[in-house]
């Protein structure tokens, strides 16, 4: 008929998850709950196992639901390796080379261990053959990358750790997955040169990558700036992550590895931030639309026939992991609560888990219904994991004694200072100086125990998580000082904070003249650029020194200074000339 509306099934499919995105993120953003809970609450609604299952009996219903969640893998992949390109944004070849005692020491222990336990336990108890235990065992030992780092984040003690561990887990994908190849029944014989062959391969590419993209990423991405032209600047992103993904994957590693090493060149390059900046909300749809998947694979009905040993399961497989990987990171140094947060946020099975069990499967390891079980299993672990997360806290809480702010002191005007770090004390020291009130939030525990120790007032939170600034009475503050070394978050909290709360004083510490001009832009009252100001407190003190008058000394800077506010009123594209002042650059 004339006028009749025809949608293509994967056009239908778009509007669903775009629908989607668009009730869950502000609603559950209302009540302060993680979205990572709506979006597998909504598969679970419009999935083949939801409403999806009464197409049938009424036909509108396909409009709103997906019949076909194999359709969305290809977008759900996606989701992961742009989540793994923006890990490799956070970090840097420096910074991963700090962390290699982690990653293969904590990380091959935890799935070495937690897997040969569990296929010891399988093949004993359960009267598995040796390699369906251990395909099994292996596969319930990796956690989830897409779920925990987005919660935990890199920063803290806990997002080291987790992502220490997910990263070995992520890189030995390939070998596991083609070592029970080779063990399968199916296998003829030549699996470990086919591994061999991969590894080889795989190798060479990734040095070409790192030799390539050395020299290669800075000039594109130069170019790109040049454009000034934000949609060429996104292009080259997708284009430098999909090729490293493609390069990888045509020589059987996992795609997630190119889009690490893909983030990883781009970190080392001036363009990070940009780039970070601009890849977020693509990520962040990306990888709503893999836990819309994982939704949709939890099949209600089932689950409630055979509720008690689906339930047994999951408490046993969260448990185990959870004392296994606490353990491990506490005979390794960590803190009790920091080992005790980690442990029950790595609980969890993973995606990969799910394919691990798939590829046994197809190599008939493992028979389907016992995979199927563990698929439920696994998908209601990664639906709670945002709820561990929290359960964490708690317990870590408990066991390290962090304080909460005193009740009585909660209505108390205090500028609140961001960041305990130095510049963070040095600003307190100045503000009791001048009998002004202030409390220092840090989201890193350790540096609020040594800031408690020298006296300081200091409770931990995330300013960018949750309600800290809202309990700290960020309503009746008189300023916000931000003191942290993250341009790319800084900027993001300030643009928040400024649309929540118009007229609250923002001072925000720069990185540089160009990150201070991206701040105002963002409606900063303030922004201090530490290197201008620490390269004219130098050129004072030389100057001096060697015989030159004072007064002409002190004239210059302010004209040198004068300069630089006109230079990021023009660079900036600033309303008005910014004001500068000066600071004292953290050690």
């Amino acid at each position: 008929m004339a006028g009749e509306l025809t949608l293509s099934p994967v056009m239908q499919d778009a509007l669903v998850i775009l629908g989607s995105a668009g009730i869950v993120i502000p609603v559950f953003a209302r009540f302060r709950i993680t979205p990572i809970i709506g979006f597998i609450l909504i598969g679970i609604l419009v999935g083949p196992f939801g409403l999806g299952s009464l197409v049938d009996r009424a036909d509108w219903l396909r409009y709103v639901t997906i019949s076909e969640p194999e359709r969305l893998t290809p977008f759900a992949d996606f989701g992961i390796i742009l989540l793994l390109f923006a890990i490799g944004l956070e970090l840097s070849f420096n910074r991963l080379w700090q962390l290699r005692k982690l990653v293969f020491g904590l990380g091959s222990l935890e799935l070495l261990i937690i897997g040969s336990v569990s296929a010891a336990f399988f093949g004993y108890y359960s009267g598995m053959g040796s390699t369906a235990a251990l395909a099994l065992g292996f596969a319930l030992a990796f956690s989830s990358t897409a779920i925990v780092l987005p919660i935990s984040g890199t920063k803290t003690p806990v997002g080291r750790a987790a992502l220490s561990m997910l990263l070995f887990e992520d890189i030995m994908i390939v070998p596991i997955i083609f070592i029970l190849g080779a063990l399968a029944p199916s296998a003829a014989g030549d699996g470990v040169e086919n591994l061999t062959n991969t590894l080889v391969q795989g190798g060479l590419v990734i040095l070409v990558l790192l030799v390539v993209g050395r020299f290669a990423l800075p000039r594109l991405f130069s170019q790109a700036a040049r454009t000034k032209s934000p949609e060429l600047f996104l292009a080259a992103s997708l284009l430098v992550v999909i090729g490293a993904s493609l390069a990888t994957a045509a020589t059987g590693l996992s795609p997630i590895v190119g889009a690490l090493i893909a983030g990883l060149l781009i970190a080392e390059t001036e363009y990070h931030g940009e780039v970070e900046s601009i890849m977020e909300p693509f990520k962040g749809l990306a990888l709503g639309v893999f836990l819309i998947t994982i939704g949709m694979s939890i099949n209600l009905t089932e689950i409630w026939s055979d509720l008690g040993t689906i339930m047994a399961a999951v408490v046993g497989v969260l448990v185990f992991k959870a004392i296994i990987t606490g353990s491990l990171l506490r005979m390794m140094g960590a803190r009790s609560s920091t080992a005790t947060e980690t442990g029950v946020l790595m609980a969890s099975p993973s995606e990969t888990t799910l394919i691990v069990l798939a590829a046994a499967t197809s190599a008939l390891v493992i028979d389907a219904e016992v995979a199927q079980f563990w698929q439920t299993v696994t998908a209601i672990g990664l639906t709670i994991t945002p709820l561990l997360a929290r359960l964490g806290r708690v317990i870590a809480r408990r066991i390290e004694g962090v304080p909460e702010l005193p009740e009585e002191d909660e209505g108390d005007p205090r500028t609140i200072i961001i960041g305990g770090g130095r510049v963070g004390r040095l600003i307190a020291d100045m503000l009791v100086t001048h009998d002004q009130a202030y409390v220092i939030l840090d989201s890193n525990p350790d540096i609020i125990d040594s800031a408690k120790r020298q006296g300081y007032r200091a409770t931990f939170g995330d300013a960018v998580r949750g309600d800290a600034l809202s309990r700290l009475g960020l309503d009746q503050a008189p300023a916000l000082v931000l003191t942290m070394d993250e341009p790319v978050l800084a900027q993001r909290l300030v643009n928040k904070l400024r649309k929540e709360h118009p007229e609250l004083l923002i001072v925000a510490r720069a990185r540089d003249t160009d990150h201070a001009a991206a701040l105002y832009r963002a409606g900063a009252s303030h922004a201090v650029p530490e290197n201008l100001e620490s390269s004219l407190q130098l050129s004072e003190a030389v100057l001096v020194d060697i015989g030159v008058a004072m007064g002409p000394v002190i004239a210059s800077i302010h004209e040198k200074r004068d300069e630089y506010r006109e230079r990021l009123e023009v660079e900036g594209e600033l309303s008005a000339k910014p004001k500068l002042r000066t600071s004292v650059s953290e050690a």
